[in-house]
């Protein structure tokens, strides 16, 4: 068990020990605010509407407290205006990062070059907002933020793959109908987790009568096989699946030989050695031949910078949490898991595995949650006398039923993605990738995406976006806006325009 592995769960069993915190007085009301931000030149009005959203089981008992936030252009025909639902992943996150650092009206100005913010880092109008093009909905899971278990509710009413799925399924027909959205263009956009959440709800969502017409996925984890889950020996997709990401993180930090070189092509060569010798090579296992292991011994160093003693010793099987130490090690300097741009000093040198996320520090996660927590209550006038609660991992994943239901297989959504593609020929679906993103490899995606077992005619339905960022592309400028303007474009396609 690896340090991060090991503290998240000495942090599950310490909390197991505490209930929840029941909140300490009713909800308020939905808060309704007016505002205005420019994008493109262009001051667009909106109005803010933040507020619970009440979930009921089939007896019509209340379970649950859904929080959402929306932003509606003032002026615009409902009929012709798209809305999307955003949201994040975990299990166990809120939605506070798509919300304060994505395509919001508002963003927090992390710093652009993979150093963390400063306390105190201002809220500012973004202009690179997703709001001119599309109405915007943030909503929290069950768990995390202010979304919590209330009535009849319980954690197994929630803390599931089906059982998420069905929850915002409701949300997102509550939302719809009270705001009276039914024949509006309908997106969803999932970050993470969030994607398998995403291609769980697009199915449900048309099953039940509401068709969509876009689904945005943000560094997919759509199936677990593909990510890294301590496969044991014999089960070497991983290994494959992260190649052209540690590549790339190499490159990003000139460990490899030719670092001038175009990083898409670099990407490119390493997708196709990844694919063809590197896979037959893992997949002889101790056939392997010498003279076939010393040749893909070299090529790993060529494109990852390792040592070719070690990449041996690791029988040429490079696992992500070790390259995160072992790849600036002698400078005494941990990688970045969710972005692989990101660095900070080894507090373990001498250990085998990274013994934290540079990425997810404690300042990013405190720049989020407390300009969000100043947003809530004194921009959008939404007082809730509790915590709002930015990440709850421990708790919500120590409840979480992996299973989908009816399988004994490893966690996909992959299925559920394509018969919603097959079923309804007008849905698109965009896939959005960070080349340094460690923690879901944009490869591992693609080869996901690649075998949902399309019909010819549907492919073309499947778009991919690349950019020289990691997990969260948007907290790179050039990214974010290079994913704005392919979102654009995706908007118009998927709308038939």
């Amino acid at each position: 068990m690896t340090t991060r592995r090991f503290a998240a769960f000495v942090a599950a069993a310490l909390l197991a020990c505490f209930p929840a915190r029941p909140a300490l007085a009713a909800d308020p009301p939905t808060a309704v605010t007016h505002h205005s931000v420019t994008i493109g030149g262009h001051a667009i009005a909106y109005t803010a509407r933040a507020g619970m959203l009440t979930l009921k089981n089939a007896d019509g008992d209340e379970i649950g407290h859904a929080f959402a936030v929306s932003y509606t252009a003032d002026g615009e025909n409902p009929r012709t205006r798209p809305v999307t639902f955003f949201w994040n992943g975990g299990p166990g996150s809120s939605t506070m990062w798509l919300h304060m650092s994505s395509y919001g009206p508002l963003r927090v100005a992390a710093p652009s070059n993979a150093t963390p913010p400063a306390p105190g880092t201002p809220l500012l109008p973004n202009p690179d907002s997703l709001l001119d093009v599309t109405d915007e909905v943030f909503v929290d899971a069950i768990g995390t933020g202010y979304s919590e278990i209330t009535g009849k509710g319980t954690p197994k009413t929630f803390f599931g793959i089906d059982e998420d799925g069905r929850a915002f399924e409701q949300i997102i027909k509550n939302w719809t109908t009270e705001n009276d959205r039914w024949a509006s263009p309908k997106f969803l956009f999932g970050e993470s987790y969030g994607t398998m959440r995403a291609a769980v709800v697009v199915d449900g969502l048309q099953r039940g009568g509401m068709a969509v017409n876009g689904v945005v996925l943000l560094s997919s984890a759509l199936d677990y096989n593909a990510l890294d889950n301590n496969q044991g020996p014999g089960e070497d997709y991983q290994y494959v699946s992260f190649l052209p990401t540690e590549a790339a993180v190499a490159w990003y930090h000139h460990k490899v030989a030719g670092s001038a070189r175009d990083l898409a092509s670099f990407v490119d060569e390493v997708r196709a050695f990844a694919i063809g010798p590197y896979a037959d090579a893992l997949m002889r296992g101790d056939t392997l031949d010498a003279t076939t292991r010393s040749a893909i011994i070299a090529k790993l160093h060529a494109y990852t910078g390792l040592d070719e003693r070690y990449i041996d010793r690791a029988n040429l099987r490079i696992d992500p949490g070790r390259f995160e130490h072992v790849l600036q090690s002698g400078d005494g300097i941990a990688t970045g898991r969710l972005d692989g741009r990101y660095q900070g000093p080894e507090l373990d040198p001498t250990g085998d595995s990274a013994t934290y996320d540079p990425t997810s520090d404690d300042l990013l996660t405190d720049a989020m949650v407390g300009a969000f927590s100043h947003y809530v209550r004194d921009d959008l006038n939404y007082r809730v006398d509790r915590p709002y609660l930015g990440t709850n991992y421990p708790v919500v994943g120590r409840n979480w039923n992996a299973r989908r239901t009816g399988s004994l297989l490893a966690p996909t959504s992959a299925p559920d993605l394509r018969d919603a593609m097959t079923k309804n020929p007008y849905l698109r679906v965009f896939s959005a990738n960070g080349y340094f993103d460690l923690a879901t490899p944009f490869f591992g995606t693609e080869y996901t995406l690649h075998h949902l077992g399309l019909d010819p005619s549907l492919r073309s339905h499947l778009q991919f976006g690349f950019y020289p960022s990691g997990h969260m592309v948007y907290l790179n400028d050039e990214s974010r806006r290079m994913l704005k303007a392919d979102l654009v474009r995706f908007y118009h396609d998927a709308e038939g325009r």
